[in-house]
């Protein structure tokens, strides 16, 4: 099977130019480039497909490119928007982009191999171009009709579109010609809100007078079974950085997976062979209870982002979680697991009675609350029910000296820190 071929067996060809000449191209090595252009502090799981398929070109034998928007993040692509994106000031998008170069430096090979990875920004070749230049040489071979008829500019015509925007393609179709002139890029991957752009840079190498054909190719946009967008745009964004979004956080949201999305996600984002997912969707039909296809792709995914040792450490969580044995866990574990749940920070680590902290974290409103749910068996300190009315909480509480987890009721949890 052939990259094109298991792109097809994922459902990740979306759009291609030229698809029977695209697969010739790919009998020998080639260079392709894909843009992350740096709108956040994090890449996220929409990057994330974009990501994984430059590694699938890589594995097949062929160079990648991870391109940096440094140059065009300072614009703002329109492409998939309804409204004008905020410009940041150069410092963020400088620093943004930083940390986007150290997070795709973990996904592909760029140290040994004919076909090692490069990583390149956009702000190196676009901060030096000047604007005469760039309108005489590049504005030239773009008629404003052929502009207008992207849908990145249609679909913004009645809510209103800045020339800042507008010119976005034109900068995207340049950063295709510098790549394919400077490194011998001749595809350009992203998803299908990128099909304008993309296409507008082939135009621009045809029209700058090369001979030697380029490709553009498409992945779908990646939603879930009730046509949510994933990414960091839903309110509930999974970052790929540790500390926006925790590992433990990270396997929890790919084991939460729905029946319907599940073996659509492991063909899009995993490795697997095709008889191993085969095997996965017969387990969905025929044990959906097991969920074994959502702890695949949960372990595949986390161990790819973040390596075994946060796979292992969220597993262990979870474990802990289910059985209650939360004495089990490190401090370390604690702040992953528990990192959204309401806290109290405690100013002196003396000894307190469990009534008078219950009402001082907020855990019961009163102390005579907290007394009725003492003696109803309501609390649990560290997962451990505890019906002493006189209970004294001391340094043999605290895990790690540092947390206790106060539970009232099933699920109502509150960490005290130290």
């Amino acid at each position: 099977m052939d990259v094109i071929q298991d792109l097809e067996y994922r459902d990740l060809l979306f759009q291609v130019t030229d698809k029977e000449e695209l697969r010739k191209a790919l009998e020998k090595p080639i260079t392709l480039y894909c843009g992350f252009d740096p709108t956040a502090d994090s890449l996220h799981v929409g990057n994330l497909l974009q990501i994984v398929v430059l590694k699938r070109f890589q594995d097949a034998g062929h160079k990648p490119i991870a391109l940096v928007g440094g140059g065009t993040g300072l614009i703002g692509d329109p492409s998939g928007r309804s409204t004008e994106r905020q410009l940041n000031e150069q410092n963020i998008v400088e620093a943004w982009g930083g940390k986007l170069k150290d997070q795709l430096s973990r996904f592909l090979n760029f140290s040994d191999g004919d076909n090692r990875a490069l990583l390149a920004n956009n702000y190196d070749w676009l901060s030096s171009i000047s604007l005469i230049s760039f309108l005489r040489d590049i504005g030239k071979h773009f008629p404003i009709n052929y502009m207008l008829s992207k849908d990145s500019v249609t679909s913004r015509m009645d809510s209103g579109i800045s020339y800042t925007e507008f010119s976005y393609m034109m900068l995207q179709a340049y950063d295709y010609l510098n790549l394919f002139e400077k490194e011998g890029a001749r595809l350009q991957i992203g998803g299908s809100d990128q099909w304008g752009n993309i296409t507008a840079g082939l135009e621009l190498i045809r029209r700058s007078g090369h001979e030697e054909q380029a490709f553009g190719l498409t992945m779908p946009l990646i939603t879930n079974s009730d046509g949510q967008k994933l990414g960091k745009s839903m309110g509930n964004g999974i970052w790929l950085d540790p500390v926006k979004t925790t590992p433990y956080e990270f396997y929890q949201f790919w084991i939460n997976t729905d029946d319907r999305d599940v073996i659509r996600f492991i063909k899009y984002f995993t490795f697997l062979s095709k008889e191993e997912i085969d095997r996965l969707e017969k387990e969905v039909k025929t044990a959906p209870e097991k969920r074994v296809a959502q702890k695949r792709l949960a372990e595949e995914l986390t161990t790819f982002v973040h390596g075994e040792d946060a796979l292992q450490q969220a597993i262990k969580i979870t474990e802990a979680l289910f059985s209650g044995d939360i004495k089990s866990l490190s401090a370390s574990d604690i702040q992953q697991g528990f990192k959204d749940v309401p806290s109290y920070t405690v100013e002196t680590k003396e000894d307190i009675g469990l009534i008078d902290l219950l009402v001082q974290a907020g855990v019961s409103p009163s102390k005579r609350q907290a007394r009725e749910d003492i003696s109803n068996g309501a609390i649990y300190i560290n997962g451990e029910r505890q019906t002493e009315m006189g209970y004294i909480v001391t340094e043999q509480d605290r895990i790690e000296d540092q947390f206790i987890l106060l539970r009232r009721g099933k699920k109502k949890y509150t960490l005290v820190q130290y």
